[in-house]
Order: C-alpha cells, then sequence, then structure tokens
C-alpha cells in the first residue's frame, strides 16, 4: 500500500517521531552482514539516551554538534538525537583532510563531537576551545569531557520549529574554500517528503546505503525519505568496493540505491565496452544500432540480476551522467533514474523517475519547488535559478557570500547553465565557473568534450582546462590495459620515448576528429595521479588550474 506522509509541522523531529512509534517492529538500520540491527523503537529509544548524554554536557538547544564518522546504523542515531532533539548538526565527510576538519571544528563552534574509531586519529591533539566533550560513534562511549549537568526531564517537550536551523554542512565543493551551508528543519524535512512525488516507496522497501551519509544527496534521499516510510536501510562494513557491493546486493536484494555516475561508468567501461572491442566483429556489429540494442538488453538483465533482481529505483546524481553510459541503461531497460540538486537545497531541484528518464536530461522540477532559466541566450540556455521550501537560510558567517547566490526575492543562483525541453524538463548544460569563453565568442562546456574523450579507448577519467587561450586536455589513462592489449606502450610511457610523443599526437587527432571547432584540444597532458575528488566523485577542478597546478 502506498500512501504519502506528511509531518506535521515540517520538522525532522515530527518526522522521527512518528516513525519509530507507526513502524516500531519493522527493521530500521542494520549492517549488511546484520551486525547492530534496530528496529524502528530501539531506534527512537537509543536516539533519546543519546539526546540526554549530550544535554548532560551542558548544551543548550540551538548548539552545534560535528558528526565524523563513516556509514553505520549508530550515525543515524547520533544524527537524530541532535536533529529532533533541539541541536544542530555538523556532518563531516569522512575523506575530509585533518586541516579540514579542524577548521570545520573551529569554524562552527561545536561544542561536542561524536567521532568514530576508524576516524578518530585526524581529531586527536587539536585544539578545539569550544569542544566540550568527544564521543565514540561505534559504542557511544565518553573518550573526551565530563557530565556537568541534568539531563532535561522529558526530551519529546523540546520544542522544535520548522524554522529552526537543524544543519550546518560543510562543502568540500570544487572551489577551494568550503563554506557552512545553514539549512532549517523545513528545508531538509521538505526534500525527505517530497522524494515520495518522484517515486513512492512503502515500509517493505530495502535500501542498500554506500554513498556517505554526510553528503545531502545520500542523507536526504538515502536516509531520511526511506525511515519516513519505516523502509530498511542496509550499511556496509567495508569500502563500497566491487568486492564488497556485488556480495552485498545479492544478500540483501535491494529495492532502492543511490549512486553516483562514476560507479556506474566505472562498470560500464569494464564490462560492457571492454567486450566489444575486442575484435574488428564485435565492434562492427556493436555499432548496428539493432545488434546493440540486442546486446544492451541481454547485458542488461544479467545486471540487474546482480544487482540482486528486485531492484526498482537505482538513482543516480552529484554530477552528469556519461551520454553512452546513459544510453546503455535505457536500452538495457535498467531501472535507472536522474536527479539534480545541491547542497544549499538539501538537495533535490528536478528528478526522473525510471518510467520518465530521457537522455540527458534531469527530468522536472520536484513538486513545490520552482525554476527558471535566467537571461536565456538563443538556444535557450542561462543559469538555473530555484525557488522553494528547500532553499538553504544562507552560508554560515558568510553574508558577502550568501547576498551573492540569493536575490531579495528569495531566488537561489544555482551557478550551473541549463535549459528546458518543450516538456519542461530541465537538461544541465555545465557549472557556470567551469564553461570557457571561446575564441569567437562562444560557451565552450568542458563537461561535453570530458565526455567524448572519457568514451575513448584506455581512458579512465579526464579534465578540460584552458591555459594561455587554448584547450587542454589532462587524461588519466588505464596502463594495464594498454599493456594487455599493446604490450610494448607501458614501457614506452615510463621511458618517455619518442614514440610516447608520435602516440600522443596520434590520440589527440583522433580525439579532435570527434569534437566540433570551437572544442579542439591543443595539448594532451598525461597524468601520473588520480584527480582529487569530492564526496560525489566530481573532480576538484580548482586545484588544476595553471595558478594551482599541481605537478606531474
Amino acid at each position: 500500500m502506498y500512501k504519502k506522509i506528511t509531518p506535521n509541522p515540517l520538522t525532522l523531529k515530527s518526522l522521527i517521531d512518528y516513525s519509530t512509534t507507526h513502524f516500531s517492529g519493522n527493521t530500521a538500520v542494520s549492517f549488511v552482514e546484520g551486525n547492530a540491527t534496530m528496529k524502528y523503537a530501539e531506534l527512537g529509544a537509543k536516539i533519546n539516551e543519546m539526546a540526554g548524554l549530550l544535554y548532560s554536557f551542558g548544551l543548550q538547544p540551538g548548539d552545534n554538534v560535528a558528526l565524523y564518522c563513516q556509514n553505520m546504523p549508530n550515525w543515524v542515531v547520533a544524527y537524530f538525537a541532535v536533529v529532533a532533539r533541539g541541536l544542530v548538526i555538523v556532518p563531516i565527510l569522512p575523506d575530509f583532510t585533518r586541516a579540514e576538519v579542524e577548521n570545520v571544528l573551529l569554524h562552527s563552534e561545536s561544542k561536542v563531537l561524536f567521532v568514530s574509531d576508524r576516524l578518530k586519529s585526524k581529531t586527536d591533539g587539536l585544539e578545539l576551545p569550544d569542544l566540550k566533550a568527544k564521543i565514540l560513534v561505534d559504542d557511544f562511549s565518553i573518550i573526551q569531557g565530563e557530565i556537568t549537568a541534568a539531563k532535561p526531564e522529558n526530551l519529546n517537550d523540546i520544542e522544535v520549529k520548522e524554522e529552526d536551523i537543524a544543519a550546518i554542512i560543510y562543502t568540500s565543493g570544487t572551489t577551494g574554500r568550503s563554506k557552512g551551508v545553514v539549512l532549517t528543519q523545513k528545508n531538509i524535512t521538505f526534500v525527505a517528503m517530497q522524494s515520495y512525488t518522484v517515486f513512492p516507496i512503502n515500509e517493505h522497501d530495502i535500501f542498500l546505503s554506500f554513498l556517505p551519509l554526510s553528503h545531502t544527496y545520500e542523507n536526504s534521499i538515502g536516509m531520511l525519505y526511506p525511515l519516513m516510510y519505516g523502509a530498511s536501510i542496509y550499511y556496509l562494513e567495508k569500502p563500497p568496493t566491487a568486492a564488497s557491493l556485488i556480495p552485498a546486493m545479492g544478500k540483501i536484494k535491494p529495492t532502492m540505491m543511490l549512486s553516483v555516475p562514476l560507479i556506474m561508468e566505472k562498470l560500464y567501461k569494464s564490462q560492457i565496452q571492454a567486450k566489444f572491442a575486442k575484435s574488428k566483429f564485435t565492434r562492427m556489429i556493436y555499432k548496428t544500432s539493432l545488434f546493440r540494442v540486442l546486446i544492451h538488453r541481454i547485458a542488461g538483465k544479467k545486471l540487474y540480476q546482480t544487482f540482486g533482481g528486485r531492484l526498482k529505483f537505482f538513482g543516480i546524481g552529484g554530477a552528469k551522467l556519461d551520454s553512452r553510459v546513459e544510453r546503455f541503461l535505457k536500452e538495457a531497460r535498467f531501472p535507472y533514474a536522474i536527479g539534480y540538486g545541491l547542497t544549499e537545497t538539501a538537495p533535490l531541484l528536478a528528478g526522473a523517475a525510471p518510467h520518465q528518464t530521457k537522455l540527458q536530461s534531469t527530468g522536472y522540477a520536484m513538486e513545490g519547488v520552482e525554476l527558471k532559466i535566467n537571461e536565456p541566450d538563443k538556444k535557450g540556455v542561462g543559469e538555473i535559478w530555484a525557488k522553494g521550501p528547500n532553499v538553504m537560510v544562507g552560508y554560515y558567517k558568510n553574508p558577502e557570500a550568501t547576498e551573492e547566490v540569493l536575490t531579495a526575492d528569495g531566488w537561489f543562483r544555482t551557478g550551473d547553465f541549463g535549459k528546458f525541453d518543450s516538456k519542461k524538463r530541465l537538461f544541465i548544460r555545465g557549472r557556470m565557473k567551469n564553461t570557457i569563453v571561446g575564441a569567437s565568442g562562444e560557451n565552450i562546456y568542458p563537461e561535453d568534450i570530458e565526455s567524448v574523450i572519457n568514451n575513448t579507448q584506455y581512458v579512465v577519467e579526464s579534465l578540460v582546462v584552458e591555459e594561455d587561450g587554448y584547450l587542454v586536455a589532462k587524461v588519466i589513462l588505464d596502463l594495464e590495459a594498454i599493456e594487455k592489449n599493446l604490450s610494448h606502450l607501458k614501457s614506452v610511457f615510463e621511458e618517455k620515448k619518442e614514440k610516447y610523443v608520435e602516440w600522443i599526437q596520434h590520440f589527440t587527432k583522433e580525439l579532435n576528429a570527434k569534437l566540433n571547432r570551437a572544442s579542439q584540444i591543443n595539448r594532451v597532458d598525461i597524468m601520473d595521479e588520480p584527480f582529487e575528488k569530492t564526496a560525489s566523485q566530481k573532480i576538484k577542478r580548482f586545484l588544476y588550474n595553471k595558478a594551482n597546478q599541481k605537478k606531474k
């Protein structure tokens, strides 16, 4: 049975209190292997117990509490002990460096830090004058601080309002300096509630969660949404590699999963593309649409079984999905869905369920959210502006940055170029700050060029930048695949001989044959190390601008 749930008021307190009461006997969270399993009733009890501990350190409603931990059932307990009981959560991404963690803790003036044993060493020895206590998430033991106050007699009596701040989320982003995005109770709860309008779920759904919970995408849609409807969420105890994901999917047979494009793109390259590039015959038949669709349909059935055979929704967001990979998913009839949003919008702005997907579109504006293209050009392309109950209050202690993105009448400037088609489906062209203006004044979108490069044999990933008025492609190659197929080439690369230069010239020529005149690549640089990435697996482009050029 499917029925939309509307928390009243729109707060995370309403959301979790309803779920722990109405779905008390259902499994709420667990590790895939069955460890640390909590039913909703137990989850509710632990949330209250942990909230009581927080207030016993002398905290007051509105105080900030940081959470630095990899995904686990206790992450959920810690989160709700904060946001549902009058405090403000400051989730920190697990891959933040020690310096970034220190910056977040100091800037947010967090009073308590939840930290996991795996990440604790990055926080040891930091001088944090505002910090009253440190709690180990693994078992909720106190590792620093002393109890100084009695806990409130009835934690459920603590008032939580829709306009109260619920979270300050520091984005690693791609601009170099993290900013604290301030989201209210209503901002976050609205997105969890409206996710139902994109794709409905119920208490029988099974979520496999492996993206960082401290990222709004997984937090809102992969945690809050299923908890609102009494569904069950399973976490991996190991990092999400193919070796851990495939057995996990076979064991719990998820109905719902969220991912970033990179994971499916790697799968496509290794499992699909590689198989049909082996011989001239397979390459030839793969080029014909009839055989390609047939091959994709067969491969799609196998892929669906690999994912457990019950998948209804495989959400892809966080970055643009490669066009060839999307074509494969569509022709394979794989139940993929596409979403678009930003941390500043908690995050969802637009989405397309599996039955609505259109190649390279991020779907329709979510119900209750208004989207418009500001000052479109002749092709209908302009900056995407958004307005709705999910738009942030602003950046924490940064009114100048807030003013840059929020208009006086409530529109949020996304910083993304996009356009609508005749059916009001949204198409993203690229980040405004990444867009390069060509010699004739035309806009060049690096993401489009990178999509072509990434579909070239032996390329793992790429980044296109402008240097001295020319386009330069920075490319990471799959040297193992090259060595396997062209055994002499790896040694040629390593020794930097003349043939290496010849190969690069040939590669550049072949690449430019696929690109329009404005997008021609002047130089290809082969990178020695993987690109540094954000939590949603976007390359940190600012690191590779000429001014910040990393040594190769």
